[in-house]
């Protein structure tokens, strides 16, 4: 099977990425107090997942649609930066690389807001200034929760943004519209203002998550192309479902407030992180990965299996941190690392079908040729 030079480099590219998101996995399961080896990861979890993969993947979709050569620096620091904390070098080599690769999102956005200043862009562009006002926070030795603030909103104001971007053919009434800059002004409020008072600042980042879920739930493509079977079906219970847990993640913020450690501050992250940000990647990644790999990939309905698992064992993971039963949460999030590995699994195999396929084409095309 011969494959061009473009699609091997992009093949190692999303291999790195993997490589990443397994490590953070492992680093996870480690700080929710499973016993395993290589323990000298724990304390990265979030860093790897954010930056070294979330980022990285973030920054090489945007270099792809821009297409200039330079837009590529960004994303090669951010898995720099990632693998640097996997190989154990400084943290702050590794935080100068993923600082500078959010800088180099920015600038891809700066150039798309010059050419379209459009609703959409501006909240992508400001999700592209929380993560690196994130990493600046984090690189400056402030608590990792202040930074992990900056991260939600990197994070959510991204797919918020998207989602506006993909139903902007849509017509929606104009409270749509207000509603929508009114969440988005919110989050960005309360992160400024946690950078004084963490506490009452994250509720009001918290009433702005709450606000972007429910407008999710609300206004979102997702509640129409949820008739249409196969992928639109899919990629659409993907988006509800992840609306509702930055929804309900949201409200627990604003209750609870900023809080630095602990089982609420568990509670909240993966609410957002795993049920909300990990939902939009299960249902993005049929539509990422062709795109990704210039390859076409065949959707299969046996993805519905992880999400479940997902979502069920997230239900698990909360309520142990709630209640607490520190069983349930433990194995909650052995059972979120789970599905998110079956979901890896389950690609990779439609994806070496989905090669294995063309190539037999190909063939088949040139011997009739021949």
């Amino acid at each position: 099977m011969n494959l061009s030079r473009s699609i091997v480099w992009r093949i190692v590219f999303a291999a790195s990425v993997m490589v990443m998101m397994v490590s953070a996995l492992w680093a996870g399961l480690l700080r929710i107090g499973w016993a395993l080896p290589l323990s000298s990861v724990a304390g990265m979890h979030g860093q790897l997942f954010i930056g070294g993969m979330l980022g990285t993947v973030i920054g090489l979709e945007r270099a792809i649609a821009i297409g200039r050569a330079w837009a590529f620096a960004g994303p090669i620091l951010t898995l720099l930066g990632g693998l640097g904390l996997l190989a154990g070098l400084p943290m702050i080599f590794s935080a100068l690389l993923i600082s500078g690769g959010s800088l180099g999102l920015l600038v891809i956005f700066a150039l798309l807001l010059k050419r379209q200043p459009a609703r959409f862009l501006i909240t992508m562009a400001l999700g592209a200034l929380a993560w690196f006002g994130g990493n600046l926070l984090w690189l400056s030795g402030q608590p990792l929760a202040v930074a992990s603030l900056w991260w939600v909103g990197f994070l959510t104001l991204t797919i918020f943004g998207e989602r506006l971007e993909l139903g902007r053919l849509r017509q929606l009434p104009t409270r749509a519209f207000w509603s929508f800059s009114l969440s988005v002004c919110l989050l960005g409020l309360g992160l400024i203002w946690g950078l004084f008072d963490y506490i009452n600042g994250s509720r009001i980042t918290g009433i702005g998550l709450l606000g972007s879920g429910l407008w999710l739930l609300t206004y979102d493509i997702g509640r129409r192309t949820i008739r249409r079977p196969g992928l639109p079906r899919f990629s659409a219970a993907c988006m509800l479902s992840g609306s509702a847990w930055l929804a309900f993640g949201g409200l627990l913020m604003t209750i609870v407030g900023g809080t630095y450690s602990g089982l609420l501050y568990d509670a909240i992250l993966h609410s957002i992180f795993v049920g909300f940000v990990f939902a939009m990647i299960f249902g993005h990644a049929p539509i990422i990965i062709p795109a990704l790999l210039n390859l076409p990939v065949r959707f299969s309905g046996w993805t519905y299996v992880p999400l479940g698992l997902l979502h069920l064992s997230l239900l698990l993971r909360v309520a142990g941190d709630l209640l607490p039963v520190i069983e349930w949460r433990r194995w909650g999030g052995m059972l979120n690392a789970v599905s998110i590995l079956v979901y890896l699994f389950m690609t990779a195999i439609i994806i070496v079908v989905s090669m294995r396929q063309r190539s037999l084409t190909v063939m088949s095309v040139t011997n009739e040729i021949t």
